[in-house]
This record gives C-alpha cells, structure tokens and sequence, in this order.
C-alpha cells in the first residue's frame, strides 16, 4: 500500500530555489533513506511531507489514517519531568485507563445496586488496557531508554538536567513510543555511540510501519534501508535498495547520461559539418538542404542533455613535514576518575608509524579524555605516557573548540598561518568550499559543518605526522566525509582517531581499541572483522548440548528435506530460465538503433535490466546454497547407510 506519495514537488525560498520535480513513491513498510550534500532540502522535504512548509508546486499525498511522528514533535524543551516519566508520557491514553480501572476497584468495595455494571465496564476497560500493550508499556519504555543510551541512574534526572544531546535522545525514544505509522528520523544517530546505533538498527528493522530517515551514516543506511533518495543538483533521485546498491546505480547512471551526452555532441557536430557543405556548394538546392538541416540542428539542441555534474566537493590532503620514527606512542596504565568515578584504569597501548587506529566504545566510557590525556590537555591520574622521535601532533577537536570566535573565516586560518599570503590563504579556503565573499563571513555564523571545515583546514596546514581526530565525521555530510576518507588514507603520517562512523572505520583502521569494563582490548581489523570475531567468539562459547535422537526418524527428517529443495531448485531453475529469456529480449531492443537514440528509453530499459540481473544474481546464489545442502543431506544419508 502507497504511505507517501511524492509527486513534482518543487519548493523556493525567496529567490532561491531549494530544489523541484521531486518524485517518489514510500509504500507501507518501507525504510526510505534520505540523503544529499548538507542545504541541499533534505530537512526542507520532510517539513513539507508533515505540512509545516507549502509546496510551490507539485502535490504530497498521504494515505487516509496515517498516522506521522517526527523528531521535533517530540521536543523536551522546557519539562520539568523526570527522563522516565516524560517518555511514560507517550503513553498517557494507557495512565489515564489504569486511573479509570482503579477508581472502578474502589467503587466495587462499596457499590452493591451497580456492582454488575461496574464489573461489565471494568473487564472491557481491563481487555482495552491489555489489548494496547498496557501489561508492558512501562517495560518497553525501561528498554527503550537503555537501548539509546540512558542508564536507570538518569531515568530520575530532570529534563532540565539533560544536555541538548540527551535531550534528543529522550525525543527519539518517545517518537519510537508513539505507535505512529510514519516515523520521520533527521539524522538519529548522531548522538548516539555505536551500541545505540545497532540498537535503533535492530528496533526499525523490526518497526512494522514506515521510515524516512535523513542520515550521514552510510553503515546504517546500509543495514535498514531498501530504498534511497538523493538530493542533488536541486532535484532527486530514487533507487531501490540500500545505500551501497544506490551508489552503484547512480555510477551506472552517470555513465550512461554522459555516453548519451557524447552521442548527442557527435550527432550535432556531424549535422553542422553538412550545413557547412551544403552552404559552400552554393546552390539554390543546397541552401534549402543546409536550412532543413539548420531546422534539425535546433530542435537537436534543445534536446541535448547535460549529464548530471558532480556537486562541489572540499579537497584535502595532509602532508606531514617529516616523519617519525618506528615507535609513535608509548602509553602504560593510564588512569583517570572523576568525581570519585573511575572513567577508565590501566590502559596501556603502543602505537607504530603510519598505523590507524581507531577507539571505539559506549559514550561516558573515557575515549575523548583518553585523546585529551595524549594532547596534553588532561593530566592522568596514574599511569604515563611518551611519543616517539620527531613526532608533531595535530588534533582535531569535536567540540570545534578550536574556533577562536569574532572573526571572518580569513582571519581565522590567517592568524594561524602569518607566513602565508592572503591569496594563498583564499586558495586553501576554496578548496574547502569557502570562496568569494564567504571568506568574510563571521565565524560566529557558520554551520557545524563549516566550522568543521575549518577545523580540518587548520589540521592539514599544521604539517604533522601524527593525527589525533576526536568524531572527525560528526558535522560533516556524506561528499565532505569521502572526501576526508580519501585525504587519510593517502596521508603518510600515523592515525589515532575516536568515531562512532562504522563506515569510516571500516574504510580506514588498521588496528581498533575498544574500551570496555574501564579497560584497553586491542583488535588488528577492520570494523566488520572486529564485529566477525565477536560473532565467532559468541558461538564458540555457546555450549551445544544434543539429545539422542532416532535414526530411523533423522533418516526421515533428511528424505523430506532432500524433496523440499529438489522442489526448490526445480522452480528456481525455471525463475532462472524465464529471467533469461527477459535478459535477452531486453538486449534485442536494445541493440535497436531506433531505441538506442531514445535516452529516456535507454534509461527505463536499463534499469530494468539491471532489476533482473541483480534477481538473476541472488537466484543463482540460492541455486548454488541449493545444491551444496542437498549434496550434503545426500551424503549423509549414504554415510547412515
């Protein structure tokens, strides 16, 4: 069934517009993922999906009956409430049903004319309470509160005690509470560790309605969403599957617009080369051939279209000015305690030239005083520790503390850097997107991710071999984090980073730490060996017990499952066959010199064929996962034999 339906929608501010002919469909169940370089609207979108912005043209149609949560709806600003009783609030429908059940249960201890109204009202009130989850409502709000990262000794902190982070997090759990039907998410993980983002994974992924999720986080658009829709060059794009598979069509798609694009070129450039021709023949019969041809010219060149551009990515390279030696950090039984609270106790780690790791572990568990211990900032309260020789440390702070304030962004990158040139400063700016008259703009005024900006310019003109990044990626959208991805796996210098970026841990660490029970557990990998191994520790230590079991019932048991994928395999060999045929049929008419030159139709049928490899793909695989098992089940029975 169609949730959403989003049809041509073009929105403007003033002047300026924000982005138009925006399509696509959201049907029930879906998890939509949101995506698109930051002001490109992607907020501006939902807003206009819940009503709260008028759409110039275009139409947004939502099914009868739904029922829409968004983030902000939710907002805990100004209660007074305790964390736990404000997401209770959720559920005041089922409080106000429990009051009624219970001033039911006093009446009855009195009333003697009325008791058998009473008890009628109160079993339909106890069947209402029962069937909307009333037995566990208050569980599901303990869980709830857990799984994002509140521990039970802050479910009696007063809202007003939280911080703006806590505060969205308390916001998200009452949106996940609220029964919608549509859940809009703008960007949900950004608070929240690694364990919250697996856990709010795990709670969408079993959500029985719909999502549209605004997200930077490539490694949870991957694991929730079967749709994508990107927001780029002031209109949209739209794909089935994750956010992996969206990147791969939209490679494919930018081909096939620029393949065409040249065609296009070759076909008016072969056109004017006859025009030319004919006119330098000179013939009454040649000019009125070069006028027909000059006719066909123009309606060519109205139809020429441009292959989409890539949108204006920051460049960044760090070139450190010397190198260290071998040995780059040397820590032994670092402490550290707060208040009579320990964050964390002997932790010890040694670090190597050009290795990346990565630090990793719940909030609250001492990775950011772990950085500010090594930088200098934070004296440990036992324990020491030493860098190598020739060592230079750069840190990038997630705080963005690093921004002076009450300056223009010149001046911010200048004071630091007084060897330089005005126009060489303006230089380096561009590269991060700050051009013209942006480089006056007062720092005070800037974006998160702008501050980022600077931050990681300041970083990549300090020169030093050695990088201590505290959540890098936190401010910065999908291109800007690539675009860091690619600068640090070039750089030559050695990498001690903290994130929460499941993808950009994966892309880059060499070795991860993780921080867990106050302590250092130290794992060479990726993020997605490190996860492997947790799974394979997980089954090794899972004791399997196994009872006797009849021979003559297995023997049975295996037969039946021998027929049931003979079965199988026999229907998805002809699923197989049929997609072949389809395959086939669509590379004929592709091979159409006709179609060939239509672009829309070059574009419908590619996709579609694209569809049906990528079902050809996962058939072929269940064929294979097919056979091997039946070979198995059949080599077991000749071994019971």
């Amino acid at each position: 069934m169609n949730v959403v339906s989003v049809q041509k929608v073009s929105v403007e501010f003033g002047a300026d517009e924000i982005f138009h002919d925006v399509s696509f469909d959201v049907n029930d169940g879906d998890v939509v993922g949101l995506i698109g370089a930051n002001g490109s609207g992607k907020t501006t979108l939902l807003k206009a999906i819940i009503g709260d912005i008028t759409v110039e043209k275009g139409n947004i149609i939502i099914s009868s009956g739904t029922k829409i949560g968004y983030l902000e709806q939710h907002a805990c600003r100004g209660s007074t409430k305790t964390v736990f009783d404000e997401a209770l609030s959720v559920f005041d429908y089922l409080k106000d049903i429990e009051f009624q059940i219970t001033d039911i249960n006093e009446k009855l201890n009195d009333a003697q004319s009325e008791r058998n109204d009473l008890i009628i009202r109160q079993e339909e009130l106890t069947d209402k309470f029962n069937e909307l989850g009333g037995l566990t409502y208050k569980t599901r709000t303990e869980a709830t509160l857990k799984g994002l990262g509140f521990d039970e000794s802050s479910f009696n902190l007063r809202c007003t005690e939280l911080s703006g982070g806590q505060r969205s997090k308390l916001s998200m759990c009452k949106l996940l509470l609220s029964r919608s039907d549509l859940i809009l998410l703008d960007e949900p993980t950004n608070h929240l560790d690694i364990s919250g983002s697996e856990w709010l994974e795990s709670f969408l992924s079993s959500f029985k309605g719909t999502v549209i999720v605004i997200s930077h986080d490539r490694y949870f658009l991957d694991k929730i969403c079967n749709k994508i829709v990107e927001i780029s060059n002031n209109t949209s794009h739209f794909q089935k599957g994750n956010y992996s598979e969206y990147l791969r069509f939209k490679q494919k798609r930018i081909e096939v617009e620029k393949k065409h694009y040249e065609n296009q070129l070759e076909e008016i450039k072969r056109i004017e080369g006859i025009i030319r021709q004919q006119k330098s023949f000179a013939r009454e019969r040649n000019f009125i051939t070069a006028e027909s041809k000059r006719k066909m010219l123009e309606k060519k060149r109205e139809e020429l279209i441009e292959p989409e551009y890539e949108e204006k990515e920051m460049r960044i390279k760090f070139d450190p000015d010397s190198e260290t030696g071998n040995d780059v950090l040397i820590a032994k039984n670092l402490c550290k305690s707060y208040s009579g609270k320990t964050v964390f106790r002997n932790l010890s780690v040694d670090i190597y030239r050009s290795e990346r790791a990565f630090i990793i572990g719940k909030n609250g568990c001492g990775k950011t005083t772990l950085l500010r211990i090594l930088k200098g900032q934070v004296p440990p309260d036992a324990g020491y520790f030493s860098y190598g020789s020739n060592v230079k440390v750069g840190y990038f702070d997630q705080s963005l503390e690093g921004i002076s304030g009450g300056k223009t962004v010149l001046d911010e990158i200048w004071d630091e850097n007084r060897l330089l040139k005005e126009t060489q400063v303006r230089k380096y700016l561009s590269l991060f997107l700050f051009k013209g008259d942006d480089v006056f703009k007062d720092v005070d005024s800037l974006s998160g991710g702008e501050k980022a900006k600077i931050c990681l310019l300041k970083l990549m003109l300090s020169g030093s071999n050695v990088l201590l990044l505290d959540e890098p990626t936190n401010h910065l959208d999908i291109p800007s984090r690539e675009a860091l991805e690619d600068a640090l796996l070039n750089f030559g210098g050695t990498i001690i980073a903290v994130s929460h970026d499941r993808f950009f841990i994966n892309k880059l660490a060499s070795v991860i730490y993780v921080i867990k029970d106050e302590e250092l557990i130290k794992f060479n990998g990726t993020y997605d060996d490190y996860c492997n191994s947790l799974i394979e520790d997980k089954d090794s230590k899972t004791v399997k017990t196994a009872n006797k079991v009849n021979p003559y019932k297995l023997k049975k048991e295996r037969q039946s499952n021998i027929n049931i994928l003979k079965g199988k395999i026999g229907r998805t060999e002809k699923q197989i066959d049929l997609i072949d045929e389809k395959i086939s049929e669509i590379n004929s008419i592709l091979s159409d010199p006709v179609i060939s030159s239509d672009f829309q139709k070059v574009m419908d049928l590619t996709k579609e064929l694209n569809d049906y490899s990528d079902k050809q793909s996962e058939l072929m695989e269940e064929w294979e996962n097919s056979i091997t098992l039946l070979k198995e089940y059949e080599e077991e029975i000749l071994i019971d034999t």
